[in-house]
């Protein structure tokens, strides 16, 4: 998800917590718990200061930091500062941190992007496709419980900020079931598919490859699939001198469920299918050549 996002679960979960027997410390050690495990998972774009991070960009993003092995080391880090500053030893700052880093994980392996959740035991991406990676509905449920607190300020807010909880978990789970089913369908007229949700709820694109032929449709549970597009994939290419001149390719090729490869006689590449719009990729990585 995007970093709006990621700060938005932080400030409801901490808003859904029971505090008003709690001290000011307690509540601040509870807020920095919060927020900060929201990111933190994200600390792995430091990596791209250096050149071999710029280039391992897709793989260590959302990589390592990002497994559910790591949730609880974050979420004691995350203790332990809010202990020195706030001198709190709550295990409810703990909890809330781990709490925060989950859904940060697991939010972010809803979408297109793939997230290495079963690292160091395994680089798979797993990669949902089920929810975009800005879900305005998820922002809009968020805001209409900002809202009810706002008019009605007699009401115990947190109980308003569980019942949002209540609503996001419903909204991913009506979403996560069409996704599933859309996932289902297509798998029977493609070797390989993978997904990725539109914006308007509901809808998505499905994008599924058969030898060197890739698919690109919308799709819903209602209205069933529509092609958009048809294209070739230059499977038999050679790629090595692609992989040589350009390394972030052969990241590519390993990060993504599967690419198109381009070959013509100015250029040799290779994109996500995934992110097509309007006649190329914004993940494409390619070489110009010159066949003359």
């Amino acid at each position: 998800m995007d970093t709006v996002t990621h700060t938005l679960f932080g400030l409801t979960t901490y808003g859904a917590v029971k505090k008003e027997e709690m001290d000011r410390n307690t509540k601040r050690a509870l807020l920095f718990s919060a927020l900060t495990a929201s990111q933190i998972p994200d600390i792995d774009v430091v990596a791209n200061i250096t050149e071999t991070g710029k280039v391992m960009e897709q793989m260590w993003h959302r990589g390592l930091t990002h497994s559910f092995f790591l949730v609880p080391i974050w979420a004691g880090l995350i203790y332990v500062v809010a202990y020195f500053i706030w001198k709190r030893k709550d295990l409810l700052i703990f909890y809330l941190a781990m709490v925060n880093v989950a859904i940060h994980n697991a939010s972010d392996a809803l979408n297109a992007w793939g997230t290495g959740v079963f690292e160091p035991l395994s680089q798979m991406r797993v990669t949902l496709g089920v929810i975009p990676i800005v879900d305005l509905v998820i922002w809009s449920i968020i805001l209409f419980g900002f809202v009810i607190i706002r008019i009605k300020r007699d009401i115990q807010r947190y109980k308003v900020w569980r019942y949002v909880w209540v609503g996001i978990a419903l909204h991913i789970f009506i979403q996560g079931t069409q996704g599933i089913l859309i996932y289902q369908e297509a798998i029977k007229d493609y070797e390989e598919v993978a997904l990725s949700a539109s914006f308007l709820p509901g809808h998505f694109s499905v994008i599924g490859k058969n030898s060197d032929i890739v698919t690109l449709s919308n799709a819903t549970v209602w209205g069933g699939k529509v092609v958009n597009e048809t294209i070739v994939s230059m499977d038999e290419a050679n790629l090595e001198p692609l992989y040589q001149a350009n390394p972030k390719a052969e990241v590519l090729v390993e990060w993504a469920p599967f690419v198109v490869v381009v070959e013509t006689d100015e250029i040799l590449g290779v994109y996500d299918p995934r992110f097509y719009r309007d006649g190329s990729s914004f993940l494409f990585e390619y070489i110009n050549i010159n066949r003359d």
